[in-house]
């Protein structure tokens, strides 16, 4: 489900291995990758941390078929899983180590809340986003905190709620990706980014990047539970029965005009 390697120089490629599904977010994935960011933090060898994926997309999102089984579960069941799924954002988010994203293909829902939860991000100009939960009778729950700490209230408006797909250019604007660039000159971009950290102490990086963060919105408990709650309400709702049994039965949901 993961690939993760590292290199004689600290630099630490965590790479989404799912690529026959676009890489989207099923419960093997999400424990491999809470697994990964804790090894990594643990090990103070590793100086920076690159987060790609495999295959034609970064991250389609979440795996709608582990939802609809979510879905059908009990209270227990809805909650153990939502909280995987925020445990491990939050796990890549405070990383000690910058975690710098390469994304080499697009990007739909969890997948732009991994984006957002890398210190900066590096896309391939061609790549599309979309917070694409709504089209399917849901939010864009347990990554709603990341998202709205990386774009602020007033971008995250601007495509939060309508499901609309837009390109790497309008990504920039937004603050999701700091660059969007040739895919021929990806590579040196994130290298780019990577390159600076290897003369900076990592005891400093890792404090100065976890006091950036006290600075910033706060992710707290509270409000990750905030975002579960918000998560397994959309479960419990008719709209994401339907929405999602239209997607697996290849029908327009009854709210597409």
């Amino acid at each position: 489900m993961i690939d993760l390697a590292v290199d004689d120089r600290g630099v630490a490629t965590l790479t989404l291995a799912r690529p026959d599904k676009h890489n989207a977010l099923s419960q093997a994935l999400i424990d491999a990758l809470r697994d990964a960011a804790a090894r990594i933090a643990a090990d103070r060898a590793i100086r920076v941390v690159v987060l790609a994926g495999q295959g034609a997309s970064f991250c389609a999102g979440g795996d709608l078929g582990w939802m609809r089984d979510q879905m059908a579960g009990d209270t227990a069941t809805k909650r153990a899983a939502a909280r995987s799924l925020a445990e491990m954002l939050g796990a890549l988010n405070t990383l000690p180590q910058p975690l710098i994203g390469r994304v080499h293909g697009n990007a739909f829902g969890g997948g732009v809340g991994m984006a957002c939860v890398c210190d900066v991000a590096i896309a391939a100009d061609h790549v599309k986003f979309g917070l694409t939960e709504t089209k399917l009778g849901l939010i864009p729950a347990t990554i709603g905190p990341y998202v709205l700490a990386r774009m602020g209230e007033a971008h995250a408006r601007r495509v939060f709620m309508s499901a609309r797909v837009f390109g790497a250019a309008e990504a920039v604007t937004l603050g999701i990706v700091a660059k969007a660039v040739p895919a021929d000159m990806q590579d040196a971009a994130v290298e780019a980014e990577v390159a600076p950290y290897l003369a900076c102490a990592p005891g400093a990086v890792a404090a100065a990047k976890r006091f950036a963060r006290s600075l910033g919105p706060v992710i707290d408990e509270a409000t990750v539970a905030r975002s579960i709650d918000a998560l397994i309400a959309c479960w419990d709702g008719d709209e994401a029965a339907q929405g999602i049994a239209a997607f697996f039965d290849k029908v327009p949901p009854a709210w597409m005009k």
